[in-house]
């Protein structure tokens, strides 16, 4: 028991401005978080080409990332996926973003820019499969990542 008046009122602290600062918080890193990051598969061993410069777009386009390991099989946040389901789902979740008058068009050229992280060991058969795949559901753009330099490591 504190000391004071003893007419056993007791004072509460106002917490509206920590839970409102907390607030905050949670929201700008819900704002600042990068989600794309997480989607990169940091195993595979990317190719080294001496001219590799980032993709370059002016923030109006979406990317989805598909990474292909070794085998030829496609990685999504470390689980192995089946190709044809994987890439209809996110065509579909494409279509939507485009305008309405499109979406039911099935020669339509989705907005969506494909990123394709390949491990240097993969077949071109399996890399050109991945790419069929991705044109027969709309993709149109494309961009391949490698290294600029070699990695001292491998």
């Amino acid at each position: 028991m504190s000391g004071g008046s003893g007419d056993g009122n007791t004072a509460e602290p106002d917490l509206t401005p920590m839970l409102d600062m907390v607030f905050q918080l949670i929201t700008f890193f819900m704002l600042v978080i990068n989600f794309k990051s997480a989607s990169m598969d940091l195993s595979l061993k990317l190719p080294i080409i001496g001219s590799a410069r980032p993709v370059e777009v002016q923030g109006i386009e979406d990317f989805l990332v598909l990474n292909v390991n070794k085998e030829g099989q496609l990685v999504i946040y470390g689980t192995v996926v089946p190709v044809d389901q994987y890439l209809s789902s996110e065509a579909r979740v494409s279509r939507m973003k485009l305008p309405p008058a499109e979406r039911n068009n099935p020669n339509a050229e989705l907005p969506t820019s494909v990123v394709i992280r390949a491990d240097r060991a993969v077949s071109f058969k399996n890399l050109n499969y991945i790419f069929t795949e991705c044109q027969k559901r709309g993709f149109r753009k494309f961009s391949l990542k490698a290294f600029n330099m070699e990695d001292p490591a491998t």
